[in-house]
């Protein structure tokens, strides 16, 4: 066995839960991951964004991924955090928080531990996955970032979260 060539070949993953599914992004996406604060809610958003934060000065939005998924809202609890991302939308570097109910691990997946997205037995879109990730005898739905939270819908939506900030000092 060559452990060599598949150890460089192996990307990291970070696990979490929501809404009782383990699922998976890579962890070059992720800036870092915080406790779960209140957003301040933002009239007109989908119903999906929980509002913004303030990270260090900048405008966060904090988007609920069960919501986003179409799964039920699992509220609240003191395990839930949220994940602070990299998304990619149109050329430009976004960074958006995602309301998740556990963050577990990193992981590293060889190519041959991740199957292609199954086309059925999932709540969430076949092209909001980028794969399977085997994990033992489970199994953890990697997600594609970048589609799940740049939509036309949402960014329609934070363009209106910034125009506030610039009326009250124009």
């Amino acid at each position: 066995m060559n452990t060599g060539s598949s150890t460089s070949e192996q990307k990291q993953y970070l696990t979490f839960h929501v809404s009782g599914e383990e699922f998976a992004i890579g962890v070059l996406q992720v800036k870092e991951i915080i406790p779960y604060e209140q957003p301040t809610r933002v009239p007109g958003m989908p119903h999906f964004v929980r509002g913004v934060i303030n990270l260090r000065g900048s405008v966060v939005p904090v988007i609920d991924l069960a919501l986003r998924l179409g799964m039920p809202d699992s509220g609240v609890h003191k395990r839930a955090c949220i994940v602070i991302a990299e998304v990619k939308a149109e050329g430009e570097r976004l960074v958006m928080g995602v309301k998740v109910d556990s963050v577990d691990q990193v992981l590293a997946l060889a190519p041959q531990d991740i199957e292609p997205p199954p086309a059925f037995g999932t709540q969430v879109r076949a092209d909001y996955l980028v794969g399977l990730g085997k994990l033992g005898q489970r199994f953890a739905l990697l997600l594609d970032l970048d589609r799940v939270l740049v939509v036309q819908e949402l960014m329609g939506a934070l363009e209106g979260v910034e125009q506030p900030a610039r009326t009250p000092g124009g």
